[in-house]
């Protein structure tokens, strides 16, 4: 495979990014994956890497380049998440959307990627950034994953489930039975919300499971059999929404 570590220009600035891609049978459709709260980091490259590996040109950004360029959570106290929370609740759904905007440019002038089948994969607090990602570009996403995604319902104008209305592609959102950042009262409006929308849709809760469970150096809390699990929805979705109708095929 390809791997890259370059700068995006984007409205606010030069936002580094990891990106990864299959070596030959290009152009490859992408996927935008956007970082949980704990950062940019070599975990989330190597899963960069496993959908890189099935066909995908993915781009992996970090989301904080605002403020940090490099960042990542090395103690889980409450003091040491402190940089971690600060960072998280300096972005905003605006903020994402003109960094998907740039993503999506990027994409465009790419040789190796086909920037006609975009999906878009977020965890934890990513999970709204995929949601404004595809409302505001009803074109070009054609399918989000949202990972134990966090804030999915808030009281705030932009709160995520009120985007529903306009998305147009499929959306899957993986939730964990134990999850104090997505409880089931939150992913239930959230559901409530896309069924009125008409958006297709799936919500798939994953039995035993904390937040977090796909991380396999999140210790206590990676759950192999629910990332797993998570992986098969992944590769299953985006073959379904982006691979052309003869890839699909031969891939069974």
């Amino acid at each position: 495979m390809i791997e890259k570590q370059l700068d995006i220009a984007t409205a606010d600035g030069a936002m580094n990014s990891f990106v990864v891609y299959p070596d030959e049978g290009g152009p490859h459709p992408v996927v935008l994956f956007y970082m949980d709260a704990p950062g940019k980091r070599e975990e989330l490259h190597d899963m960069a890497r496993r959908l890189a590996a099935v066909g995908y040109y993915v781009v992996l950004p970090n989301l904080y380049y605002r403020r940090a360029r490099e960042f990542e959570l090395k103690e889980r106290t409450p003091e040491g998440m402190k940089p971690m929370f600060e960072l998280m609740n300096s972005l905003s759904n605006g903020m994402t959307v003109r960094d998907t905007d740039a993503m999506l440019r990027f994409v465009d002038e790419q040789p190796e990627a086909d920037a006609r089948r975009v999906g878009a994969v977020g965890y934890c607090m990513s999970g709204p950034f995929v949601m404004a990602a595809a409302a505001a570009f009803p074109e070009r996403i054609a399918a989000i994953a949202s990972i134990h995604g966090a804030h999915l319902v808030t009281d705030r104008d932009d709160s995520p489930h009120l985007m529903a209305p306009r998305i147009r592609c499929e959306s899957y959102f993986a939730c964990a039975e134990t999850d104090i950042w997505a409880p089931r009262e939150t992913v239930e409006k959230l559901e409530v919300a896309l069924r009125a929308a008409g958006t297709p849709y799936r919500v798939e809760w994953y039995p035993g499971a904390q937040h977090g469970f796909v991380f396999p150096r999140r210790e206590g809390i990676y759950r192999r059999e629910s990332a797993e699990r998570h992986w098969e929805r992944l590769f299953t979705l985006f073959r379904r929404n982006l691979q052309e109708p003869q890839a699909a095929s031969s891939l069974g």
